[in-house]
């Protein structure tokens, strides 16, 4: 079995959340996304400053998405007040700390999250609002090609309590408000 089969019941979980629904409506509000990606940003970053330490990232061009992540907020929040930040954020924060010495650990959120972007996040920057350039890379098919050579099955628990955090997160988005 590939990973991806390995992590289908927790990849199904995290992709049908309501929140999910909310983003490929095509009709979120435009502060509700800009606070999806404040949240998102700090996993990113976290994620690939250890990622990119650990050598993980070597030969995986256009890979970071930290910096696009915070482009595309920016364009989007005119509010004096930063966004909520939610408690699954602290939580995904921690955890790959407690992992930042771990390169195929690592990789298993590298491939989580950024695959996700390859894939889905496709058809998700046509639905939001703003330019979306988090999901836009510059090769996505040799870029997915070079993510899958990286990738093992034995890397199928730490991919699961990836997709574990973006269900957290997901569910957590639903409480917010802007009033």
């Amino acid at each position: 079995m590939s990973l991806r089969d390995l992590t289908h019941d927790a990849h199904k979980a995290a992709e049908t959340q309501p929140f999910v629904k909310i983003l490929f409506s095509g009709n979120i509000d435009p502060k509700l996304y800009a606070t999806f990606l404040k949240n998102q940003h700090p996993c990113y970053d976290i994620l690939e400053a250890y990622a990119m330490l650990s050598g993980v990232l070597t030969g995986l061009p256009d890979i970071r998405r930290a910096g696009k992540i915070n482009a595309d907020f920016l364009e989007l929040w005119k509010e004096e007040q930063e966004p909520v930040i939610v408690p699954a954020v602290k939580r995904y924060m921690d955890h790959i700390v407690s992992i930042k010495d771990d390169p195929k650990k690592l990789m298993a959120h590298v491939y989580v999250r950024h695959m996700g972007d390859l894939a889905g996040g496709q058809m998700i920057s046509k639905r939001v609002p703003g330019s979306g350039t988090m999901y836009q890379f510059e090769d996505p098919d040799a870029l997915k090609a070079a993510i899958r050579e990286r990738i093992s099955d034995d890397m199928v628990d730490e991919a699961i309590i990836c997709f574990g955090f973006a269900t957290d997160m997901f569910k957590e988005m639903l409480d917010v408000t802007h009033e």
